[in-house]
């Protein structure tokens, strides 16, 4: 499995039973020295095909896809949907077939989970020719693990059927929900921008605002774009992008970092709500990611603004849901809670691993 971000390459090899065989953590694929790439597929040994984790597939591509030329072609043409986010994906698999050019290569999509989004959920109060000539709409990201967790929440509680609220929280942050293991509303937008507070990210902002630095105050777009993606969220607000950083100084008392949980916390309370209404009522909430995982403070400070929906943890199983106590799941329900209360580990290697199983298929 290739998955690139904006600063690592990680390579897995899955085995048919989900085992992981190899690990290889690179640096970003455009910074790679000559070669070392090639050494790392080397190490990791034969592999019988590869499976790409691709950030946008439009609305065109709403399933993993065996990679041609066109539909090459047709991944670079979604790039000005997700400039900051595509290339690199598309150079991690232009990389990887160029060094293994007869393994058959196939793109699993983190907008393909929210394919099934209703209208309602997906459509964008603007101007039709927006929404007709430019697909300007609601795509939904982080969809490999959204669709890890709500099946293996589903599995945990033995309901297929059940609505789960999913909060991928990591350096980029969105929510999902899902009825029947489909996803039925999600948080982020056209763009990784929308929604919560992240890492580095603004999340939700006004976009009369952002008309009003640009417009009023001459700012450059290029740099209120780089400043909403970059140098907002935690690291505005609390001078770090590290929530176990702003965690520990809220312990210390400090303001900036206290206000930058409250919120991170906040904004989140209110998206699960809406989620939840979204789904008519909750079966389980679920917290997967880096900080969903590894962060109990933040997890029991979110279910704390819950109590009118009946949602309650343990505290001591919270605070024992952390690295190996959680892999791959734990229940850190209370009893008497309305809806179970669950961490998962993100896989996004076996759900691409399951991407890949079916297109070949």
């Amino acid at each position: 499995m290739v998955n690139a971000g904006s600063s690592s390459l990680k390579l897995r090899v899955v085995g048919d039973d989900d085992e992981v065989l190899g690990t290889e953590d690179l640096g970003a694929v455009d910074g790679l020295a000559d070669d070392e790439l090639g050494r790392a597929l080397e190490k990791l040994g034969g592999i019988d095909a590869v499976g790409h984790r691709i950030v946008h597939g439009g609305e065109r591509y709403r399933e993993p896809v065996l990679v041609d030329g066109d539909v090459r072609a047709g991944l670079d043409a979604l790039t000005d949907l997700a400039p900051l986010h595509q290339p690199k994906s598309l150079a991690a698999l232009d990389a990887v077939t160029t060094l293994a050019p007869a393994v058959p290569a196939v793109a699993c999509f983190d907008t393909a989970f929210h394919a099934t989004l209703p209208a309602a959920a997906a459509t964008y109060a603007v101007p039709a020719e927006w929404r007709e000539r430019l697909h300007l709409r609601r795509y939904g990201f982080h969809g490999l693990s959204h669709a890890y967790a709500a099946r293996t929440a589903a599995a945990t509680i033995d309901d297929p059927a059940a609505r789960l609220v999913t909060c991928h929280l990591g350096a980029g942050a969105s929510l999902a929900a899902v009825r029947d293991g489909r996803c039925v509303d999600t948080t982020m937008g056209f763009t990784p921008l929308e929604g919560l507070v992240m890492a580095t990210r603004s999340g939700t902002v006004d976009p009369g605002a952002v008309l009003w630095l640009v417009t009023r105050h001459g700012l450059d777009p290029g740099a209120v774009a780089e400043a909403l993606e970059r140098d907002s969220g935690l690291l505005a607000l609390a001078g770090t992008a590290d929530m176990a950083a702003v965690v520990e100084a809220c312990r210390r008392g400090e303001p900036a970092a206290e206000l930058a949980l409250d919120v991170y916390v906040h904004r989140l309370r209110a998206a699960i709500a809406a989620m939840v209404a979204s789904l008519g009522g909750l079966d389980a909430l679920v917290f997967t990611g880096g900080v969903g995982e590894n962060a109990p403070a933040v997890r029991a400070a979110a279910v704390a603004g819950l109590g009118f929906l009946g949602v309650a943890l343990d505290a001591g199983r919270n605070d024992e849901a952390v690295g190996s106590g959680v892999a791959p799941e734990a229940d850190v329900t209370a009893a008497g809670s309305a809806a179970r209360v669950l961490v998962i580990a993100a896989r996004e290697d076996l759900e691409i691993a399951r991407g890949v199983r079916a297109r070949l298929r």
